[in-house]
């Protein structure tokens, strides 16, 4: 299993974890609080600066903006940027991306609905997922009608879907149905949810459509075709030819026999006509089950639409850069000697293994850029080392003053 960058605990208790090497040493805690308030407080400054940026130029794509609204962001809005930050916001925030081998067994599996939809990839001219996080939960699904079973789901912790949706023309030329779909051509969709199926990733499609599985058709057409054919050549047709042909000669008709082979038909037709109708109410049951679960990510599992999107994603984002830094900065502080990359990231993922029971893949290549950045890193022939929390203090605020320049003289 591939190892996370992701770090799945909250920076507060990951800060207090940290000081509690030295809690004998009040003024070292006091400090080591006061430099990650001010760090916290630079990195916002950061996160305010990508979200001007995002907004900026993605509000000509934005589906939530009027077409008045969005034209006058022609010019303004640059979508090479927008993606380009956005992509930086996911990296920072620990986004990993679906690859498409994943997303085609994603398609075709299915834990929870047991239900094939079809998505016309026709709408979008590119498309992505990025995720954060994983867990497994134990789920009881209904199998062959009243057995229920219980199954073990992997589920997604976090999930933005990016749609790039394509022109008009381009949608009239493939047959798109413009008036079903939820946004304007040319726009960009972004959609954040928690909690979403590894194996039912197709339902976070705005544009899924439920569809009968080759098992649905074949268990609905074969008995109904064989079934219906055989009984009408073996029993219903030959007892009505019968009759009719007792009837034209003027014979007698063997009203017991007949009847009893045309009700035989009869039954046997209706118990073949009631399974079909079995049959079909199943996928018509899957379609509910669908449309609740697509009502509850939309009510419950939906963290933010397009630009509403972007507040998650820079919290996120913003979190998770304060969370390496203070773990770089802390072990870097604790250590006699300074310590080669590998060597601060061997030791802080052996720290989550054995303090905390979690496995990571700890971004320590960021996190030293990070503090290098700042001015609380140095790198001396391959090694690192940080400065004291009480210079480390000087130097952030030093580096507060630099950000506004209007009264320098």
């Amino acid at each position: 299993m591939t190892r996370e960058n992701y770090i799945p605990f909250h920076k507060e208790f990951l800060l207090k974890q940290q000081i509690a090497a030295f809690s004998d040493d009040q003024k070292k805690v006091d400090d080591f609080k006061k430099l990650f308030d001010i760090v916290e407080h630079y990195f916002h400054y950061e996160a305010f600066n990508l979200n001007r940026n995002l907004k900026q130029n993605y509000a000509l794509f934005d589906p939530d903006l009027s077409p008045k609204e969005r034209e006058g962001f022609i010019g303004k809005s640059d979508f090479s940027v927008f993606k380009e930050t956005l992509l930086t916001v996911l990296e920072n925030g620990n986004y990993t991306r679906i690859d498409q081998e994943t997303l085609d067994k994603a398609f075709k599996e299915s834990d929870l609905i047991g239900l094939k939809l079809s998505i016309d990839f026709n709408a979008f001219k590119d498309y992505e997922l990025y995720v954060r996080g994983s867990h497994k939960a134990k789920e009881t699904v209904t199998k062959f009608i009243f057995w229920k079973k219980e199954i073990e789901v992997e589920y997604y912790d976090r999930v933005m879907i990016y749609l790039n949706y394509n022109e008009a023309d381009y949608l009239k030329e493939k047959k798109v149905k413009l008036r079903k779909l939820p946004i304007d051509p040319g726009s960009i969709g972004l959609k954040i949810f928690k909690r979403v199926p590894k194996k039912d990733l197709e339902t976070i499609f705005p544009n899924a459509v439920p569809r009968m599985s080759t098992t649905d058709k074949l268990l609905f057409w074969v008995p109904g075709v064989g079934g219906g054919i055989s009984l009408l050549s073996t029993k219903v047709i030959p007892a009505l030819i019968g009759m009719y042909g007792a009837y034209q000669s003027g014979e007698a008709i063997d009203l017991l026999n007949s009847k009893a082979s045309l009700n035989q038909g009869l039954i046997a037709l209706g118990i073949l006509c009631a399974y079909l109708f079995r049959q079909y109410s199943n996928f018509v049951n899957k379609k509910i089950k669908y449309g609740k679960m697509l009502s509850d990510s939309l009510y419950f599992k939906n963290l933010g639409n397009n630009s509403g999107a972007f507040y998650s994603l820079l919290n996120s984002s913003e979190e998770e850069v304060l969370k390496e830094t203070i773990l770089a900065y802390a072990f870097l502080h604790r250590s006699e000697n300074p310590l080669t990359a590998s060597a601060l990231d061997s030791q802080i993922e052996s720290w989550f293994k054995t303090e905390l029971n979690t496995e990571l893949d700890f971004d320590v290549k960021d996190a030293l850029l990070r503090l290098k950045n700042i001015g609380l890193g140095l790198e001396t022939n391959g090694k690192w080392e940080v400065i004291s929390p009480e210079k480390a203090i000087i130097k952030i605020d030093e580096l507060w003053d630099t950000v506004f320049e209007y009264n320098q003289k």
